[in-house]
Formats: C-alpha cells, structure tokens, sequence
C-alpha cells in the first residue's frame, strides 16, 4: 500500500474584486445618485418656476420628486448590468440636468 502524501494548499488572501466592485456600486448609488437628483431639482425647480409657478412651490415640488428619483438611481445603480454605465448616466444625466437648470436660470434673471 502506498502511503498518500498530504499536498498542501497555499492559503490565499480573499479576493478583492468582488469587494471593489461593491464598493463601486455603492459609491456609483451614493455620489451619483445625488449628483443626478441635485440636477434634477435644480432644473425641475428653474423650469417649474420659467412655467409660472410661485418660485416656493416649484422648489418644494422639485425637491420632493427629487427625492423620489433618488430612491429610484440609488436602486436602479445595484440592478444595473454594468457598473461603468451607472456612473456614466448619473454623472452625465447630473451634468446635463445641472447645465440645463443654468441656462433656464440664465434667461430668467
């Protein structure tokens, strides 16, 4: 009978891609889910305010929307396939969203 030698196996430090991908996502969900919704308040209240409505109103509702579409990026960031294209949509829809509140703002005053 041959005796069976005992192979060792090299213990490994854990795996730090699934953790940084993690952390990707939540920092994706985190600054550019606010980035997106201070955008989306910003032109929500500018252009609300341009439609005639009393400047108090138009920030009230645009923040409370805001909110909701918080909630909504921050969840969507996590079901999303890709993390890249999180970041890309948020922080370019916040770009977007905020250059479009300064020119509405632009024409105003």
């Amino acid at each position: 009978m041959s005796r069976a030698s005992a192979v060792s196996v090299p213990v490994r430090a854990p795996c730090l891609a699934p953790r940084l991908r993690l952390a990707a996502r939540v920092g994706a969900a985190i600054v550019g889910g606010y980035a997106f919704s201070w955008g989306f308040i910003a032109a929500g209240a500018a252009l609300l305010f341009k439609a005639g409505m009393d400047f108090h109103d138009a920030e009230f509702l645009s923040s409370a929307l805001g909110l909701i579409a918080f909630l909504l990026v921050f969840l969507w960031t996590f079901a999303a396939r890709r993390v890249w294209l999180a970041w890309v949509l948020l922080a370019g829809g916040g770009a977007l969203l905020a250059a479009v509140a300064s020119l509405v703002q632009a024409s105003i005053v």
